[in-house]
């Protein structure tokens, strides 16, 4: 009798830890999958406030609205921005719960640095279609189609680089290491170099989370519900295979993603590679805390990097487009510096 009521018990208290091991791996990824994004209007007058956002600038700036056509069954929505007569183009990619309205920012950068710009919405952000957020998982595949349609219209004669924020950074690496190396050269600010690293360390900060037995419950859920482990996104081991050049950032006041993070990727990363750590700045704030030096840090890498290697395959070097460009008077190219940094802290 007793041992029948202690196996009836112990079903109880099986069945008990099963079902609250399955809800809160649902719960867990479901704040996952659907992460609450930032409102649209939220974004659009956060960084007009901080004059991040030239609204005058974008309406008179000619453009091409276009949708691509994901290979994972959505459309991607994205701006191409052309206020110059070139063909050189940079894609830029933004992080997670933005859109593409808070990467324009770098639009008006890339211009003095004589680059046109495309910057589109990630599946599940902005006007781009897709259900779920996966932190590059998905959105590397994304990120070829764009790649491929943006070289189709520019030609592929002309230069291409990506520029990557926090999940936009690890999304590119991503691509860059595992799909194609398709772009002349990248530039990874803030980016993540191990997806399942990342969430232990805030699950870790997390009063009644601190056990990694969450982990992986969480890691089984996702596979089931989204198709992809925490595994298959990590960028510290896609980096390994990209042999373009690339431009590591990051604020040593990021305390969402951690610089060490960064110091890891520029470390695996072969070949041609550059690092620069800001001392001001939270997450995904060294262009809005560090303007000036951050264009200065971006023309370095580009001329040493990026024109001295095309200038060994061409006649004429290149690195004298910028010099053209830097001459252009800056009331026509837009402020350098952000004099209204965010009050709030913003994870992106």
């Amino acid at each position: 009798m007793k041992r029948k009521n202690f196996l009836w018990a112990s079903s109880i208290v099986t069945t008990i830890l099963s079902t609250g091991a399955a809800i809160f791996g649902y719960v867990v990824t479901n704040q996952l999958m659907y992460i609450k994004k930032k409102d649209v209007d939220f974004i659009y007058d956060r960084e007009l406030k901080a004059q991040r956002f030239d609204e005058k600038w974008f309406n008179k700036c000619p453009k091409e609205e276009l949708s691509i056509d994901s290979p994972n069954g959505y459309p991607i929505k994205g701006i191409l921005l052309k206020p110059l007569e070139t063909k050189n183009t940079i894609i830029i990619c933004h992080g997670v719960t933005e859109n593409k309205i808070s990467m324009v920012k770098y639009a008006r950068m890339f211009e003095r640095l004589g680059y046109n710009t495309f910057v589109f919405d990630h599946r599940r952000h902005g006007d781009s279609g897709g259900k779920t957020t996966s932190y590059g998982y998905y959105e590397k595949f994304d990120l070829a189609a764009v790649v491929q349609t943006v070289k189709s219209i520019v030609g592929e004669e002309a230069i291409i680089g990506i520029q990557g924020e926090s999940m936009g950074a690890a999304s590119m690496i991503l691509y860059a290491g595992l799909i194609e190396d398709g772009a002349d050269f990248y530039i990874a600010d803030c980016g993540f170099s191990n997806f399942s690293e990342l969430i232990t360390q805030i699950m870790m900060k997390t009063k009644y989370l601190r056990t990694k037995i969450p982990i992986h419950l969480a890691n089984f859920f996702l596979r089931l519900r989204d198709g992809y482990t925490f595994k298959s996104v990590t960028p510290k081991e896609a980096v390994k295979n990209i042999t373009s050049p690339v431009l590591f950032i990051h604020s040593m006041g990021d305390d969402f993603i951690l610089p060490y993070m960064t110091e890891e990727m520029y470390e695996e990363k072969e070949g041609p590679k550059m690092i620069k750590l800001f001392e001001k700045g939270g997450h995904a704030e060294s262009f809005n805390e560090n303007a000036v030096e951050y264009e200065k840090t971006v023309l370095e890498f580009i001329e040493n990097y990026v024109y001295k290697k095309k200038s060994e395959t061409v006649e004429t070097p290149l690195h004298g487009i910028v010099s053209a460009v830097s001459e252009i008077p800056l009331d026509d190219m837009g402020p350098i510096t952000n004099k209204f940094p965010l009050d709030e802290k913003e994870i992106s």
